[in-house]
Parts: C-alpha cells; sequence; structure tokens
C-alpha cells in the first residue's frame, strides 16, 4: 500500500511499479469514477508504448467484449454493482496479474457491494498496489478490508480486529443494543504493524521545498433565532429516554448541518465577494449542500467573475477540461467546489488560498480537499480559510473533525495530530456578523406581468428602445438578403480574431452521400452583432488562441501584425474609429481585436513556409533522429493525444497533443520532431485535423484506424456507412414491435417484454414472455414502459437493434448483441440519450454562431434571478420572442438555449441517425433554420388566387 500524504505523485509512483511487472499484466486499474480519464491521460503520458487500442475504459456494465483483450482495464468504483453480473464474470475470467486500486479508502465499509466484489479480485491477483493519501478517514475500521485485501487473515478475523483496534463493545441506544466498532485503542501497535506493509512518507519529509499551508479560523456571529430552535430541539433530545433516540438524534444532526448552511450562506457570499476585490487572486471554494455552492455561484456572478464549478452533476470528462481551464486561464479566478466530488484526485495548484464554506464529517476528506492546491507544482504559500459560524452545529463539527484527527494522526503517523488552525483577526472579519440572510433563488416568487424590479423583459424595451445596433441588421423574412462581407464569418457571427487584417479561409468540406444538406442555405445572413457575455468559453476549455483559430471549417490563412494606423470598426455600434484608440470614440467599448492571448501563437500555415525550413537548423544537423518518408497516425478513444507510425504503421511509440503543435511547446514533445521534416508532416496533419468539426473527429477517434490523412479517412468512413433514409425523427415502440413480431413469426420463435429501469441500478429489468400469436397482447405491450423484444425456436433473445443474437438472456442487456448496437438503438429512440453524446462530444458550442450555449445555460441556471436578463440580453439569443425570453429567465431549462440539430434534415430522410447528423445549434440558429425550413417547403399563397 502506498500511503503517502496527498500530492506527493502517488499515480506516477504506481505508473512506474506497474510498468516494471509489465510481463505479469493484464493490468486492472480500479478508481473513482471522476478520475477515469486523469489516469487514462497519465498513462499515455508516461508509456507512450502503450497503442490506444490497449487501453480499455469499461463504461457501462456490459462494456466487457474488450476486456478480454486489452493489456490494461480502467474500471469506475460505480460499476462495481451486485446487478453487473456480465461484467464480474468477465473481470474474474481475465485473471489479471496486476491490479492498481487508487484512492483505496473507497474499500473502508465491510458491507459496500464494492468492498465484498473487488477484495476477492484483488487476492486472487499476482500483484496488488493500493493506493491512498488517507487509508483512514476517521477510524481504524476503516482499515481491515483495505489490509485485509493485500494479506488475508494477517491481523486476524474481522472480529479479532475490531476487539484490539477498535475498542469493540455493545453499545445501548435506549432499549436497544448494538455492538459498536467506531472507536480506537491500542494505535501504536497498530501503527507499528501498519508501517510493515505500509509506504507513507510526508511532504515536510520529501518535500522541503514546498511552500508551506497556513490553516485560519475565521469565526463570525449569526442572529441567534437562526439556529437556536435546533439546539433547544437538540437538549430535550438529550435528556430524554426514547426507543428511537438513535434515529431521531441521526435525523436532527442531518438536519442541523443543512440549516446551518442556509443561515451562513449570507456571510460566505460577503466573505468572497471581499476575496474577489483582490486582482489576480485565485482561489478555491469547497462546500457539501447544494444551497451553499448555488449561493456562492451567486456571489461570483454578482462580482461578474469568471468561474468554474465541479458538483456531482458535472460528468467526469467533462471534469478535467475545467481542472484544465482554471489551470491555464488566468481570468477563471474561482473554482466553486464539492467536497465530495471534487475533493480528491484533482490538481489545483493554480489556486493560492482555498476556503472551506463547510466543514464535512471526517478530516480524511478535508485534508483531501485542502491538498488540491498544495502539492507538488505549487509556488506559493497555501492559505485555507474555515469559515466558522459560532453557535451553529460548525462548532459541534469542528470538534469532532479535531477528535477524529487524533485517531488517524496517531494510527498512520505514530502521532497526535490536530487541524491546527489560529483564529483569525476579529476586526478584520467583523463584517461578516452584519451579513444579510439568503434566499435561494429558487424559492423567490416573481411573474414577467407583474415585474416591479426589471427582472423580465418588457414590450415597451422591446418596441420602443431599439438598440443601434438593429439598423444595421437585416429582417429575417426579407428574401433577398445583403450579401456578408468579406471579413465577417459564414453564419453571421463574428470571429475572434488573434490580429487585425487576418481574413478566414474556408477549408476543404468533405461531402459525403448522406450528408448533401446545404447548411449555409439554412440561414439569413446577419450583420448585427451583440457582445457576448463575460466571457462565453466552451465548458472544460481553457482560452487560448486555439479557440480563434481552430474554429470549425476555418483557419488563418497567416500571421499578420496589428497596424494602428489603420481605422477599426467597433463591435458593439460600429463606428469607425481611428487606430490609435483602444476604445471606442462613441461607446467606449473595448478595442477586442487588440486583445491578445497571453500564449505566442502563430498559425500552423507558417511553419509550412520556406521560412520554418531555417528554424532549429542545429537539431536538424543531428544525424541520430530518423527522417519518415510517410508518418502516419491513430488518435486516442478517449483523450486528445495522437499517436504516430511510419509508413508500415509500425508503431513509433511517441504521441503528442495538437494543441502543444499549435502553441509551438516544442520542447515538450518527443526528439523525432527536432527534424524539419518529420516537423513538416505533423503540422500538416494538424493543419488537417483542426480543419475537422468535433463530432467528425469523434468518427476519426472512434474508429480506431491507423491513417496518412484524417479528411481521407473520413471519406472512407462515410462511404462505406450502409445509407438509411428515416423520415421519422425517432424509433417508437410500436416501430419496434412490429419489427420483433415479423421476427418472430419468421424464426417460429416467440416475444417477451424487455424495460430498462431507471430508477435505480440494483432494480432488474422485466422479461415476460409473450405469444405473438395473440394481437391483444401485442397490443398491450406497445402500451408499456417496455420493448417487445423477438426469442428464436432456440429461446435466444433477438437485439432490438439488428436482430442477432444477444449473448445475454436477461436485463436490459440482454436486448442487444453487442454495446454498439446498444448505442445506436438508444440513438435512435431516446432524445435524453441523444442530447447527452451530442453535448458530450461538441460541449454545447453552438455549431454555426460560435455561441457556447450550454454555458451560458448553466450560468444563467445558477445567476440570480436578477441579472438573467443582462446575461441574455448581451448574447445572440436576444433575437428570440419575448415569451421565450421570459420563460429562460422565470425556469431555465437546456432546451431553451441550444437544440440538437439534424444537418440532413429528417423530412430528407435524415431521421433516426448516427452522431455524425447531428450538430449543437443555439435555440435562435435552430429556429432560423426551422423558419428556412418551413418557408422552402411551404406552397405559395398566390397560386390560389390563379385562374387554371
Amino acid at each position: 500500500m502506498i500511503g503517502d500524504e496527498m500530492g506527493l505523485g502517488k499515480t506516477i509512483q504506481a505508473i512506474s511499479v506497474a510498468y516494471i511487472f509489465k510481463q505479469e499484466w493484464p493490468l486492472l486499474i480500479v478508481v473513482p469514477s471522476s478520475l477515469k480519464y486523469p489516469w487514462i491521460e497519465e498513462l499515455e503520458k508516461w508509456i507512450p508504448e502503450l497503442d490506444p487500442r490497449d487501453i480499455n475504459l469499461v463504461e457501462s456494465k456490459t462494456d466487457t467484449m474488450s476486456i478480454g483483450t486489452s493489456k490494461v482495464t480502467i474500471l469506475g468504483y460505480g460499476l462495481l454493482t451486485t446487478d453487473a453480473r456480465p461484467l464480474l464474470e468477465a473481470l474474474n475470467k481475465q485473471r489479471f496479474g496486476v491490479i492498481l486500486v487508487d484512492e483505496s479508502h473507497y474499500l473502508k465499509s465491510r458491507n459496500a457491494a464494492r468492498s465484498k466484489i473487488l477484495v476477492p479480485i484483488i487476492q486472487n491477483a499476482k500483484r496488488a498496489i493500493l493506493l491512498t493519501g488517507t487509508p483512514a478517514l476517521g477510524r481504524p475500521e476503516e482499515l481491515f478490508m483495505q489490509i485485509d485485501a493485500l494479506y488475508p487473515r494477517r491481523f486476524g478475523t474481522w472480529s479479532d480486529y475490531a476487539k484490539k483496534y477498535c475498542n469493540a463493545h455493545y453499545k445501548f441506544f435506549g432499549a436497544r443494543r448494538q455492538w459498536d466498532c467506531r472507536g480506537a485503542s491500542h494505535l501504536d501497535e497498530l501503527h507499528q504493524r501498519l508501517s510493515e506493509i505500509m509506504i507513507r512518507r510526508l511532504k515536510n519529509q520529501v518535500l522541503t521545498q514546498l511552500p508551506p499551508k497556513i490553516r485560519q479560523r475565521i469565526p463570525f456571529d449569526l442572529p441567534k433565532d437562526e439556529a437556536s430552535a435546533s439546539f433547544e430541539r437538540w437538549e430535550k433530545l438529550m435528556s430524554s429516554e426514547s426507543e428511537n433516540q438513535f434515529v431521531e438524534v441521526m435525523s436532527l444532526i442531518t438536519h442541523m448541518y443543512k440549516q446551518t448552511a442556509v443561515a451562513k450562506a449570507g456571510a460566505v457570499k460577503d466573505y468572497i465577494k471581499m476575496m474577489l476585490e483582490t486582482e489576480q487572486l485565485k482561489f478555491l471554494v469547497f462546500a457539501h449542500h447544494l444551497s451553499m455552492l448555488q449561493a456562492c455561484t451567486e456571489a461570483v456572478i454578482e462580482v461578474k467573475a469568471s468561474y468554474i464549478r465541479i458538483d456531482g452533476s458535472v460528468p467526469s470528462a467533462e471534469r478535467i477540461q475545467l481542472v484544465h481551464r482554471f489551470q491555464n486561464d488566468p481570468d477563471t479566478r474561482v473554482a466553486i467546489l464539492s467536497i465530495q466530488a471534487a475533493g480528491q484526485g484533482l490538481t489545483f495548484t493554480a489556486a493560492s488560498h482555498v476556503v472551506f464554506a463547510e466543514l464535512y464529517w471526517n478530516p480524511g476528506q478535508v485534508k483531501q480537499a485542502e491538498d488540491r492546491a498544495h502539492r507538488i507544482g505549487q509556488t506559493t504559500t497555501v492559505h485555507i480559510h474555515y469559515l466558522i459560524a459560532k453557535g451553529t452545529f460548525d462548532t459541534v463539527m469542528w470538534a469532532m473533525l479535531n477528535r477524529k484527527e487524533t485517531v488517524t494522526g496517531s494510527a498512520l503517523n505514530g502521532k497526535k495530530e490536530y487541524l491546527k488552525a489560529e483564529v483569525g483577526d476579529q476586526e478584520k472579519w467583523d463584517f461578516l456578523n452584519f451579513a444579510q440572510a439568503w434566499t435561494p433563488s429558487d424559492t423567490m416568487k416573481g411573474d414577467s406581468e407583474d415585474d416591479k424590479d426589471g427582472t423580465f423583459f418588457s414590450h415597451f424595451e422591446r418596441d420602443k428602445q431599439h438598440d443601434i445596433r438593429s439598423f444595421f441588421s437585416p429582417s429575417m423574412n426579407k428574401e433577398k438578403k445583403r450579401k456578408r462581407t468579406e471579413d465577417s464569418s459564414s453564419d453571421g457571427s463574428p470571429l475572434p480574431q488573434l490580429t487585425e487584417g487576418a481574413e478566414p479561409v474556408r477549408t476543404q468540406e468533405i461531402q459525403s452521400s448522406d450528408l448533401k444538406a446545404d447548411q449555409g442555405e439554412d440561414f439569413s445572413p446577419q450583420v448585427k452583432r451583440f457582445r457576448q457575455v463575460s466571457p462565453l468559453l466552451r465548458r472544460g476549455s481553457k482560452k487560448s488562441p486555439l479557440s480563434s483559430l481552430c474554429t470549425p471549417q476555418r483557419l488563418l490563412a497567416g500571421l499578420q501584425v496589428p497596424r494602428h494606423n489603420q481605422k477599426w470598426n467597433c463591435s458593439a455600434c460600429t463606428f469607425s474609429n481611428s487606430g490609435l484608440l483602444l476604445r471606442c470614440e462613441m461607446c467606449e467599448s473595448p478595442r477586442n481585436s487588440l486583445r491578445l492571448s497571453r500564449h505566442v501563437y502563430l498559425p500552423l500555415a507558417l511553419f509550412l513556409s520556406p521560412i520554418a525550413n531555417q528554424v532549429h537548423t542545429q537539431k536538424e544537423s543531428d544525424d541520430s533522429v530518423p527522417v519518415y518518408d510517410c508518418l502516419k497516425f491513430c488518435a486516442s478513444k478517449n483523450t486528445d493525444r495522437i499517436y504516430i507510425y511510419d509508413k508500415d504503421s509500425l508503431p513509433l511509440h511517441c504521441n503528442f497533443i495538437p494543441l502543444d503543435i499549435r502553441l509551438q511547446n516544442w520542447e515538450e514533445l518527443p526528439p523525432e520532431f527536432n527534424h524539419s521534416e518529420n516537423r513538416r508532416q505533423v503540422v500538416r496533419f494538424v493543419c488537417e485535423w483542426s480543419s475537422l468539426t468535433a463530432m467528425r473527429q469523434r468518427m476519426v477517434r472512434k474508429s480506431g484506424r491507423v491513417f496518412h490523412s484524417p479528411i481521407l479517412l473520413l471519406e472512407e468512413l462515410t462511404q462505406s456507412q450502409v445509407s438509411l433514409s428515416f423520415t421519422l425523427r425517432y424509433l417508437s415502440k410500436e416501430d419496434v414491435a412490429q419489427t420483433s413480431i415479423a421476427v418472430a413469426q419468421k424464426e417460429g420463435g416467440a416475444l417477451r417484454i424487455i424495460n430498462k429501469d431507471n430508477v435505480g441500478p440494483k432494480r432488474k429489468s422485466t422479461s415476460k414472455p409473450i405469444d405473438h400469436t395473440n394481437s391483444s397482447m401485442c397490443v398491450q405491450a406497445n402500451t408499456t414502459a417496455g420493448y417487445l423484444q423477438a426469442v428464436d425456436s432456440a429461446g435466444t433473445p433477438l437485439c432490438l437493434s439488428c436482430q442477432k443474437p444477444s449473448g445475454e438472456h436477461c436485463g436490459w442487456a440482454g436486448g442487444f448483441c453487442s454495446p454498439a448496437c446498444m448505442e445506436d438503438f438508444q440513438l435512435r429512440s431516446n432524445q435524453g440519450y441523444m442530447r447527452a453524446r451530442v453535448l458530450e462530444t461538441e460541449q454545447g458550442v453552438c455549431q454555426h454562431c460560435g455561441l457556447n450555449a450550454h454555458q451560458l445555460y448553466v450560468q444563467v441556471r445558477d445567476a440570480p434571478r436578477t441579472h438573467r436578463k443582462e446575461m441574455l440580453d448581451n448574447t445572440w439569443l436576444a433575437q428570440l420572442p419575448l415569451k421565450q425570453l421570459n420563460e429562460m429567465i422565470q425556469s431555465p431549462a437546456e432546451g431553451q438555449f441550444w437544440q440538437v440539430d439534424h444537418i440532413n434534415p429528417v423530412y430528407r430522410g435524415g431521421g433516426q441517425c448516427s452522431l455524425e447528423n447531428l450538430q449543437t445549434l443555439s435555440k435562435d440558429r435552430s429556429q432560423m433554420k426551422r423558419d428556412q425550413a418551413a418557408s422552402t417547403l411551404a406552397s405559395d399563397i398566390t397560386r390560389f388566387f390563379v385562374k387554371k
């Protein structure tokens, strides 16, 4: 067990140890679900000889096909449940030689299903490494399952261990007797025995150069009526004797914990605003309850600061992108984090302060959260601020945390430890005592018809106070459109510019047989330009020159230096200004074109010019660098990395990230890039790769093919697809039933009902046999929550998607022959699943105007209702009808901001399609395309009056 303190590099240590025993692979890596992609990135970075097909990420309980053939399997704890029978059988059948278990304290409970499933798998492996910075979060009982997984019965049975080290004894709650193992005893002996099986090093032992971590308590008072009622009830309950006292106590503790969060939210908001007054300060804010997370988010929005937020609702693939954004974007100053969702495994060394808006139950997770910032890579002192509301449940929890810390410190480190935190200057934080109470925005009542504070849009604003910019915008209803200018984008939205005068160049478009819709004709040209809300980046992406140069289907032609003697047009009011002015003379808007990124960025075309051959001449003369005639590439399925192969498709055991090429981070790349010919081929690939949309890049990644040109591979993939034409948007249950009945009659089999229960993972799907000769039963099946599935004469269920035999006979997995068929079926029949996959690929960015519509939705949803109007008024969505805008303010919903659009429309046969025919459109662009299609297909009313 590697039990080093957080931030000392346990991941790279574990990868190195596993690589030493490479001959004993296959390798299984079990991690929290939020850390799957960071682990894949580390594997690809440190073991480049792994082929993209060697790493298998298990994404569902039925995704078992690649476990038997891959060298490395990465599995999330969340999939280890009792109903995951196919997955458990595949794991036991594979017999992994080496197993890595990250954050092994997830095995702390003896009764948890994941502990009962994973411990026998670890015991059967030849090599096993457990990683955790907090082996015990609060009590010695949490160590037993980890010890028993590595060395069975070394500490005796559970009963022996509990009696000796957990002070196990019977305890009475009223008349109820319970075996209590939550204590601690013989900690010195436990520490000595643990040192024989665990390596544990502290920061002060091995990182003497690391800046210190300073804890500080910020106490403040709250009005007595905020928490006095709960404490009075607490005192009465503890003095009484009842049979249900234990249940009542636990219920009251939970209520007091949640009530404390709401009571102190107003003071926390004021504290965050105070910290944001210090320029360039980046900090983390940890909380537990959603109400506190919401209050923290509102505080940042009210100050108009850029932020990220990670809670349990953020998908795992998106969390690592948000981390990169916070680490690399200087404008993103605040990270609002859930203690459980983001308190471990992530790195936030860009922050110098950590604020705990709430406390948590055990010191292990609190210290884990602290060390997201205090770890290798930190260059400044880290200040930890605990906001403690006096007279609330905070005082009880702080005492409990210190009591548990003495126990875990004695067992793990051999000495008593405390959460040492000096009390802050009372006068400095005295303003928190007078903070106003916070009211959640979702409880505020409001009506667009009775709007006294200007929260909603009104007809007076829309009809009377016209924006001067609307004068330059043609009507959407006019048949004749103004021809767009050369410096505007094809979709009418202003492209971000790195330099003045650079003109976008249209790259080669890939035309497939099934995607022939002309997107350019679906939109009316727009000249009207609104300034966007600050700043609307793609969720998870950092603000870099890539955003201005790698927009879909566009590349800059060359590098041009801005000339200050040229006039420039204001993007807000279109006034022509002198080149010497940095702000508009009329409206004082900033000159956006001069906002250069902090990265030094050159267009890729420059590297293809003869001038590029004169760069790095010393490295080119190195004969030790081989020159390759025709490089080939393969894209990782799970990260942004690209693997390099020679002309015979043999791996060169090196990879790179396209963004590094665009930012000229050559020193971070393999030595093969030092030669100009090799570099020229890689740059040419990045040019082609960047010209593809995110959906087309995904198509190339999922193919797993080795290729020379991504554009040529994409043409080959689209031509090989079966061209199907459906004029129905989704596959209905009636359609599935009709197909199943026909197949059952043909095979001489029967029918059954199969459904997917979304309530909980442990509830099984029902499977009822139905006689296909009984038409009334078939009709009844169509109206149920399930799907009608055909079963052949041998009793084998047939796939709902392709009608081939299914490997499973029960549950939802029995409805399909492969994960690919399951995904295809869900895409064609489930709108929610389709939206989730499109969002995962394109991150909610409109493919025509570049607006990050999903991030705008998140910001509007999290903002106080009084701020939502301003945020919407500064975007293209302000063109929507008044009723829609007010609905977005009243109760924001994802579908009000962006839609999934069929590139080849449904009426042309593009329904029930794969992801390649789908794209993200903001609500206004989706409405414009729908109106354009309606006007094209509708008959001219004047024909009615023509005499025949």
